[in-house]
């Protein structure tokens, strides 16, 4: 009879990391900003808020 300690156990290894990743990720890295989506939203209650301080003004 076989015991425990006679079964070996295989593991996969993992396959290599590509080493120019990491350097490309860290180069399109930044600040964040918003979306253009926000920006234009920005930009809309922006104007809507000097149309209305002309209107009260004048």
């Amino acid at each position: 009879m076989h015991s425990a300690r006679d079964k070996k156990i295989s593991l996969k290894r993992p396959k290599p990391r590509n080493p120019l990743v990491a350097p490309a990720a860290q180069r399109k890295a930044g600040a964040h900003g918003k979306s253009s989506a926000a920006q234009r939203r920005a930009d809309k209650m922006a104007l809507q808020k000097t149309a209305r301080d002309d209107l009260d003004r004048g």
